[in-house]
């Protein structure tokens, strides 16, 4: 799965900033009652707007080639294609906001075990393991379960940073949203917090927390039944 060479040019951008910098990544759910459904990923780097734009106008800073455009749509094109080829996911879209640097793909899926799948051949495809979930969903008793594996992999290429870079991370976050059609009757993460209108949770972890093991996305979401 091409996704990673997305990130791997948004992080080259970012790399290239102060310790100032500031991104985030956003992993959104919206799962409908008969266990369809449709995922979103953001790499969100507006508060870096600003100097990102000028970095753009350079080859290379830091020791690193500056990613172009045309190397980010290649990026966000490669990853349509490969949710081209997998089972049971439609509607993909890609969007590239140059103006404040938010990049997104979105794509429906029929069950969460399409998502499974992508996430599964991504994993298989990198030399070293980072993090992996994996995603249930029984539409009979509205049950919805996030299983989260930490690899300790994803701190040893941190560690491989430079100092200078790694600062990058400092005000980082990785965000997980699940929008439901019914209402969350509990949820098990203390980490997550369930929306007023109690059809949404969401959960906010440091990036060095990710990076640490420190942050846990595994879920169990019980959605509240409804009376016939």
């Amino acid at each position: 799965m091409k996704i990673r060479n997305l990130f791997k040019y948004c992080l080259l951008l970012i790399i290239g900033i102060t310790i100032t910098s500031c991104f985030e990544i956003i992993e959104e759910i919206d799962l409908k009652s008969d266990g369809t459904g449709t995922m979103t990923y953001t790499f969100n780097l507006s508060q870096s707007k600003s100097k990102l734009a000028s970095i753009m106008l350079l080859d290379s800073i830091n020791g690193y080639k500056v990613p172009s455009r045309a190397d980010i749509q290649k990026g966000l094109e490669d990853v349509v294609s490969e949710l081209k080829k997998a089972e049971g996911i439609t509607n993909i879209r890609k969007t590239a906001d140059y103006d404040n640097f938010v990049f997104s793909v979105k794509c429906d899926f029929n069950k969460m075990e399409n998502i499974n799948k992508i996430t599964n051949q991504v994993s298989n495809n990198q030399k070293n393991k980072t993090v992996i979930s994996s995603y249930f969903f029984d539409d009979a008793r509205g049950a919805f379960k996030r299983k989260y594996v930490y690899s300790a992999d994803v701190k040893k290429e941190y560690s491989k940073l430079k100092t200078e870079n790694k600062k990058v991370f400092d005000d980082a976050s990785y965000t997980v949203i699940y929008r439901f059609d019914k209402e969350v009757n509990s949820q098990n993460n203390p980490q997550a917090k369930v929306s007023k209108s109690k059809k949404a949770v969401m959960q906010r972890v440091s990036a060095l927390d990710v990076i640490n093991g420190k942050g846990n996305f595994s879920t169990q979401i019980q959605l509240k039944k409804t009376l016939n």
